[in-house]
């Protein structure tokens, strides 16, 4: 939508009472003018809202950025980038398609649709789904806001569903990807017999609050158990995507990046690497890989990559087999 459309619409909410509208339509304007780099216009407007907010209006006001919401939410200014992660076709496509309804939001717009910015990852822990979610954000050029439960939840009836309310106003006036990681532990079946009539109300608001996101507002909610969450929950995500495990293909495909990045050889076969560290996820196969780095750099100048990575998986050996 053209910042002339942008206006009109304004002016159209405010003249019929459709402060839901107003609110939404502000909140773009001040991600516009955030992302052009015209923060005093864009401080202006978000004064004006908390104006508005005080003077016994419905229109809730963006939440400021400071020690309350700090507390709330980490800020990331991301790094990693697609090419970084070995992922999945699948995923790789998906994401792509994300970032170029994202770039192109006017040319759809006059086609009266909107971007999708609703994304699930599923699976098991350690296998990039954080990493994804910077990865996206560094695509964009954009921050990575990612939600704090030690500061969200709270022990008083409504308290987590006013903090979680908080950040979402404070996300919807920026560009930004907002990650919920471990979402399931917002996100749970109302229907469990074993839970509160407090996590039935914090789902409920959960629900409210993803529908008011604006589109330019990237949320990514990532869970290692998808079966706990509550069935509604689904249907609010555009893309639900399931990050596997590594396969030996993609484990091969890492040790290859590993080496570039690193400006090193490791002397060893990729196959023989792959079988010996399948059914390990990234989070691990990283982790082997940085005891086989700090290894190389403390032997150095007479290193024996071969023999670092042969002493390295006779160890990992033996730690998997201990904790199985």
């Amino acid at each position: 939508m053209a910042k002339s459309d942008k206006i009109i619409s304004l002016v159209k909410a405010g003249v019929m009472g459709d402060k839901v509208q107003l609110k939404r339509v502000v909140e773009s304007l001040i991600a516009d003018e955030r992302a052009k780099r015209h923060y005093i216009i864009a401080d202006r407007l978000e004064q004006e809202l908390l104006k508005l907010s005080t003077s016994n209006s419905v229109v809730d006001a963006p939440v400021a950025k400071d020690s309350r919401i700090s507390a709330l939410v980490d800020e990331v200014a991301p790094s990693l980038k697609f090419e970084d992660l070995i992922l999945p076709s699948a995923i790789k496509e998906s994401l792509t398609e994300l970032v170029e309804e994202q770039s192109r939001i006017d040319l759809l717009r006059s086609y009266s649709l909107e971007p999708r910015n609703r994304i699930l990852l599923i699976g098991p822990p350690g296998n990039g789904k954080t990493s994804l979610a910077e990865a996206l954000a560094e695509s964009m050029m954009v921050p990575l806001l990612i939600v704090r439960y030690e500061g969200i939840i709270g022990s008083y009836l409504g308290e987590t569903a006013s903090r979680l309310k908080r950040v979402i106003d404070y996300a919807s006036t920026r560009r930004c990807v907002l990650l919920f990681d471990e979402f399931e532990t917002l996100g749970k079946e109302r229907g469990d017999t074993h839970e509160t009539g407090e996590i039935k109300r914090v789902v409920s608001s959960l629900l409210m609050q993803i529908d008011s996101l604006p589109s330019h507002v990237i949320v990514m909610a990532a869970t290692n158990h998808a079966e706990l969450l509550d069935r509604a929950v689904w249907r609010r995500f555009q893309l639900r995507l399931e990050v596997p495990q590594p396969t030996r293909a993609q484990i091969e495909a890492w040790f290859k990046a590993f080496e570039k990045r690193h400006h090193i050889s490791i002397d060893y076969a990729y196959e023989t690497l792959s079988k010996r560290l399948y059914g390990s996820n990234f989070s691990e196969i990283e982790e082997f890989g940085k005891v086989v780095l700090r290894k190389y750099v403390l032997t150095q100048p007479s290193a024996n990559m071969r023999s670092i990575i042969s002493s390295t998986l006779k160890a990992w050996s033996e730690r998997t087999l201990s904790s199985s």
